[in-house]
């Protein structure tokens, strides 16, 4: 049985508790893998191999044998706001993992936590994907599950400059801001601004409803649906009949994302079977070798892998699907600009 299966009856006493009003308590991860440091693309087979990657189609050998060998994004994962559905988030954690992700991009360097509370300030957030973009090299990735969708979308909005018009820096290994608001830029070597700055991929699912009438979540109500120029590509998932984000048939109007710029926005409609407390629950999905085959083939521009089969009937296995490809595709979109701009920089 799967941690997200053990913990199940848990979270669905903490759901029909949610409305109440419940207190989230401080979290604290197991910290048994060590954070290590950036891995430098030394070797010019890789680089070959990472510039000759076709993003749009990475199979799983191009990610054990060539993307898990270059830089890889940090991928910021924020959890629901009610107490233990981080749970379910660390499940998805586990299957990128299990899929090929290097741990070490996903696990906070400081907290040893694999994802992050939505009610955490957005200004400490935003300092922290900066502080990692400068030594990195490589645009994190940021995904967010009910109220942490909309932490992620309030995210894009602090970046974006729309509530403060200066962001300090936020070193994650020691917990405090540093005074400076700029970084220098890792590609031109240039100091520039945190405000400003962009994410290379985005996604959110169960997003809205209720929880907006929080009031730490005032301040992103006016613009929630709408996704501004720093990020690269978006994706908003709904499910079909989600009560907890008021997400019925009628009111797709309402609940869809769209651009205010230039940003790449998508809207995937999930199946009402879908539950929105366990959606990313998907850590049982990579112990089928049957299972990972199919994801890891999964094409969302083919209408035949949004088909219901044997593989899709898992559960949470297209949302999955669906992110593990845009999340290899910018992965490997990100490595070839770093690649690129190494070589720009060379003699």
């Amino acid at each position: 049985m799967t941690s997200f299966r053990r913990f199940a009856s848990v979270a669905l006493l903490v759901a029909s508790v949610a409305l109440a009003g419940c207190v989230v308590r401080p979290l604290r991860g197991p910290q048994d893998i060590p954070v290590l440091p950036p891995a430098p693309v030394t070797d010019p087979a890789v680089e070959e191999r990472i510039l000759a990657l076709d993003p749009e189609n990475v199979t799983a050998a191009a990610v054990r044998d060539t993307l898990a060998k270059g830089p890889a994004p940090r991928i910021m994962l924020i959890h629901g706001g009610i107490y233990p559905v981080h749970l379910v988030m660390e499940s998805f954690a586990e299957f990128l993992v299990a899929m090929g992700y290097p741990v070490e991009r996903i696990r906070d360097p400081g907290e040893g936590t694999l994802s992050r509370s939505p009610y955490e300030s957005s200004d400490n957030q935003v300092g922290v994907i900066a502080w990692h973009y400068e030594r990195e090299g490589v645009r994190p990735m940021l995904i967010g599950h009910s109220q942490g969708g909309i932490q992620v979308v309030k995210l894009l909005h602090t970046l974006a400059g729309e509530f403060d018009r200066e962001l300090r820096v936020l070193d994650p290994l020691t917990g405090a801001f540093e005074t400076r608001t700029s970084i220098v830029d890792p590609f031109t070597g240039q100091p520039r601004p945190v405000v400003g700055l962009s994410v290379a991929y985005a996604s959110v699912i169960g997003t809205g409803g209720w929880s907006l009438a929080l009031p730490f979540h005032w301040q992103v109500f006016p613009v929630v649906r709408t996704i501004p120029d720093t990020v690269g590509s978006f994706t908003g998932y709904r499910i079909a009949l989600d009560l907890f984000a008021w997400d019925v048939p009628g009111l797709e109007g309402l609940k869809t994302f769209h651009a205010n710029g230039k940003a790449e926005v998508r809207n995937v409609t999930l199946p009402a079977s879908y539950s929105h407390v366990f959606a990313p629950g998907t850590a049982h999905l990579s112990e089928d070798p049957a299972m990972r085959e199919w994801i890891n083939a999964f094409d969302p521009a083919k209408e035949a892998s949004w088909r219901e089969t044997d593989a899709e009937k898992a559960d949470n296995a297209l949302w999955a699907a669906d992110v593990w490809h845009s999340i290899k595709r910018h992965w490997a979109l990100e490595a070839q600009r770093f690649v690129q701009a190494r070589r720009g920089a060379k003699p």
